[in-house]
């Protein structure tokens, strides 16, 4: 009797085989909750490849989109979420969705893998795009000359503990000192359950920079789909001034502080630097382990304050495969030929680029 339960027991436990051949799909709205069963489980997957993005992207900026899978004997196999960027003045390109820093194939097996770049070349051929883009840690196509990289973005990641005192101590001394400069003031983060305030520090931020501003309705709506992944923590100095408020994302044991801004104020009291000591508790507390400063490029204040922290920059080798273009895009601030629109939009009152921006950065990506 024993063997034969064992026998049994062999048998549930022996890895099941692959028998049918894989398929291309494109995402349904039903389908969204075996899509993010997938990409939750798959090593390669990030944030950025929730179906969640589908509706964001589309509702927030009227983008169109393309939600690629492979499935096998009923099981999804990898996923690959497009959209399409069309401009006259930044081109047209199909890649990675619109502003997330993650992105491209994520799979757990190398014939699935090759029918979605396979997806992807025949979607950029028919909409006759410039290039193609893919966002990725690592090169996913290393050695193959058809696909190009570029140094212009980095990543700052770093592992955090349970223990406050030892992220603290773990930060450099001039930076802690800010850090500590804010506490004594007695800034306050509060957890919000809308976009308002987040929004008004938002705004202020990126007219200062001369970037266009997102619509309201980007931020109200990334709370809604992702619900407590995505939170929204805004500080106040101790008599309930605003002082600057930063969205994060929430995703397996990591943090990702990802949209923030300050008011004037915060310069005098230190307040984006509170601001992500704040935050680096609450995450811990919460039992995250990796702190994900975001994406950077090379050469930027942004840059210089996360490299103040104590983080340490990683490349990320973006890839872009040419089709109607002949040279990689380069649609960034840093671009010489975006100066003088930037200085000219630092000079537009708040109410008028808030109104301007939503319709040229749905262009940018």
């Amino acid at each position: 009797m024993n063997s034969i339960i064992e026998a049994a027991q062999a048998k549930r436990a022996a890895p099941v085989l692959a028998t049918g051949p894989q398929t291309l799909h494109l995402l349904q709205p039903h389908e969204r909750a075996r899509w993010d069963a997938f990409v939750r489980s798959c090593p390669d997957a990030t944030f950025f490849h929730l179906s969640g993005w589908q509706k964001v992207i589309e509702e927030s900026f009227g983008i169109k989109t393309w939600f690629y899978y492979v499935q096998q004997d009923g099981q999804i196999q990898g996923v690959l979420p497009l959209a399409e960027i069309k401009s006259r003045l930044f081109g047209h390109s199909l890649g990675a969705m619109p502003f997330c820093v993650y992105g491209g194939v994520a799979a757990i097996d190398d014939g699935a893998r090759s029918l979605l770049d396979g997806a992807a070349d025949k979607l950029a051929r028919e909409l006759g795009v410039g290039h193609l883009e893919y966002r990725g840690m690592q090169r996913a196509h290393p050695g193959d000359d058809s696909w190009h990289t570029k140094e212009l973005y980095v990543t700052f990641r770093k592992e955090i503990t349970a223990d406050d005192e030892a992220n603290m101590n773990a930060i450099p001394r001039k930076q802690r000192a800010m850090v500590r400069k804010g506490i004594k003031l007695g800034l306050k983060g509060v957890v919000e359950n809308n976009v308002d305030r987040m929004f008004e520090a938002y705004a202020h931020s990126v007219l200062r920079l001369g970037t266009p501003v997102f619509p309201k309705k980007y931020f109200a709506l990334l709370q809604q789909t992702f619900g407590d992944e995505c939170e929204v923590r805004t500080i106040y100095t101790s008599d309930d001034r605003l002082v600057a408020s930063v969205l994060s994302f929430y995703w397996r044991d990591e943090v990702v502080p990802y949209y923030g801004g300050g008011m004037d104020l915060a310069r005098e009291v230190a307040g984006n630097d509170f601001m992500y000591w704040n935050l680096m508790q609450a995450a811990a507390a919460r039992g995250c382990r990796i702190f994900d400063f975001g994406r950077s490029k090379l050469g930027t204040g942004a840059y210089d304050f996360k490299k103040n922290w104590g983080f340490t920059a990683e490349h990320l080798p973006y890839e872009y495969k040419l089709y109607a273009s002949e040279k990689l895009p380069d649609n960034n601030p840093l671009n010489p030929k975006y100066q003088l629109f930037i200085k000219m939009w630092k000079k537009l009152p708040l109410p008028v680029a808030n109104f301007l921006g939503p319709y040229i950065v749905r262009n940018l990506g």
